[in-house]
């Protein structure tokens, strides 16, 4: 637990540099979180951090809240940041291995991704072309099942080399393995041999990218 004392007077190091040569008072700290001086003593006594004041405290003055509640450089915490990522989980799109899936709906949230994880997609240097949405269907069974979250990476978009794609059509998001034709059109392969190749015209067919990696629904 971060030291109350500790918080608050650094909270007042931060405001005496903003307030000039005068010292620094509890109202001064009170007025500054948006707290009532009274409410504050309470709080002081019972060793009780007013959090969420604390937090948009930093957030207005960009200071990192891991400094003021638990003295850590700055410095010393980028070694571990930079062992995640963060990419846009589109939990709301689905890109069908059935029978299609229109999406209209394109709020995202954003996926945290353990190092590991981010290395079998490709490494850092890949990770800001990925997005992640959801399988919907069993053509693509037993690769993708449905409820699987699979990532795309979006800068991939050759569909001469192998792989399974996410195509967009007028019928909607697809994920296939893609078989060009000379003809102009395209095969939308399934891995489910109960689903035949759909035809379609290449003119109708976008790439929107490869999937590099997924998420089992069944784990």
């Amino acid at each position: 637990m971060p030291d109350i004392l500790m918080v608050f007077n650094r909270v007042k190091d931060i405001l005496s540099q903003e307030v000039g040569e005068r010292k620094v008072f509890d109202k001064d700290v009170a007025e500054a979180l948006g707290i009532n001086q009274l409410t504050l003593a309470t709080m002081k006594n019972r060793s009780k951090i007013p959090y969420k004041e604390i937090l948009e405290f930093c957030a207005k003055r960009k200071i990192s809240i891991n400094w003021l509640l638990f003295d850590q450089v700055v410095e010393s915490l980028q070694a571990q940041t930079d062992k995640f990522a963060r990419i846009h989980y589109f939990k709301d799109i689905y890109a069908s291995a059935g029978g299609g899936a229109l999406n209209e709906e394109e709020e995202g949230e954003m996926m945290i991704l353990d190092e590991e994880l981010v290395q079998k997609l490709g490494g850092f240097g890949s990770i800001k072309h990925i997005q992640a949405i959801n399988v919907l269907g069993d053509s693509m069974e037993p690769t993708l099942c449905s409820g699987d979250v699979v990532f795309v990476n979006r800068d991939h978009r050759n569909a001469h080399k192998a792989g399974i794609y996410i195509v967009s059509t007028p019928a909607g998001l697809f994920i296939k393995r893609l078989h060009l034709q000379a003809n102009g059109m395209v095969a939308l392969v399934s891995d489910n041999e109960s689903y035949a190749p759909e035809v379609v015209s290449a003119v109708d067919v976008e790439v929107v990218g490869k999937v590099v990696g997924k998420l089992s629904a069944n784990i």
